[in-house]
């Protein structure tokens, strides 16, 4: 376009710019000495997909970033991992220990493990899945009941 090869339309048509307000927009960056980035790197960093960790590289993670004065996006870069899952980690173990740490997804409690008030909830959960079940079933009874007696 500096060059007077063409108008702002026909460079955007050529090379698939978007409008020309963009390519007005670099324009005034370039002659302003300005650096014209693809798109904003920042937002990129801070939601990066996380990656299966074991409890001791967690232990690692955490070690690091505290020793680091806190430095959760360092410490993601370093290890890999999202952002918010260090910060998480570093917030569990400063409440409560490395303990914390541990992942117990899909793990159940033992029997023993397991409280009077869960026993009560578990089995509260159970009986309203049931009743709901139940109140479908008749609804259902119901309306087959209406659609034989309009027949």
């Amino acid at each position: 376009y500096l060059a007077g090869k063409g108008s702002l339309r026909n460079i955007c048509c050529t090379y698939e710019i978007s409008s020309p307000r963009v390519l007005r927009d670099w324009i005034k960056k370039y002659n302003g000495h300005k650096t014209i980035k693809s798109h904003n790197k920042q937002g990129d960093r801070i939601m990066t997909n996380g990656r299966k960790t074991t409890y001791e590289e967690r232990i690692e993670i955490v070690a690091f970033c505290i020793s680091n004065n806190d430095d959760y996006q360092a410490t993601a870069d370093k290890f890999n991992v999202s952002y918010q899952q260090v910060y998480t980690w570093v917030r569990k173990y400063k409440a409560n220990g490395y303990e914390e740490l541990i992942d117990r997804r899909g793990k159940r409690k033992d029997t023993d493990e397991i409280t009077e008030s869960d026993k009560l909830s578990a089995q509260l959960k159970l009986i309203e899945a049931e009743n709901r079940r139940l109140k479908m079933e008749i609804d259902f009874l119901k309306k087959l009941k209406e659609v034989e007696r309009r027949r």
